[in-house]
């Protein structure tokens, strides 16, 4: 059984959970969930225990108990969804950037351009009211004019 457990406490190592869940049976795997830019820990992760029985024992006792000051959240893992992408990857980047007045506002539209680069650039008219003059209005798919 595939156990999902949210609310952990970040100090707790993958060995405290094991510990803890092995009270109640086998645990083949546990996996804390990190942040892929950070590395640090989210604060959720997953138990596989192999005996459906013992599974839900330790849901049943686990669930709302207070491990470090925090209610711990305990549950049967849903499946992911076979239908639903992992990334986007291949998809096209759409948008564009912000245009005040004309100008396409840099990459971006219908992603086709570049490498499907989405985003944009930065278009404001000549006759900016603060003096600015970043940008034409131009419609050169850059920004217009930079700093004309």
């Amino acid at each position: 059984m595939n156990i999902f457990v949210a609310s952990l406490p970040f100090q707790l190592e993958e060995d405290d959970v094991r510990q803890t869940f092995e009270e109640f049976g086998e645990v083949s795997s546990v996996k804390l969930i990190l942040d892929k830019e950070t590395g640090k820990k989210r604060g959720y992760g997953f138990v596989e225990m192999p005996d459906d029985e013992q599974g839900q024992n330790a849901i049943n006792q686990l669930n709302g108990a207070e491990i470090h000051g925090r209610a711990i959240s305990v549950s049967q893992a849903e499946a992911r969804a076979d239908n639903r992408p992992r990334n986007n990857f291949n998809k096209p980047r759409t948008g564009g950037g912000f245009n005040r007045e004309g100008g396409s506002g840099g990459f971006g539209g219908n992603g086709d351009r570049n490498f499907n680069r989405g985003g944009g650039g930065f278009n404001r008219s000549a006759g900016s009211r603060n003096g600015n003059t970043r940008g034409n209005g131009g419609d050169s798919g850059r920004g217009g004019n930079r700093w004309s």
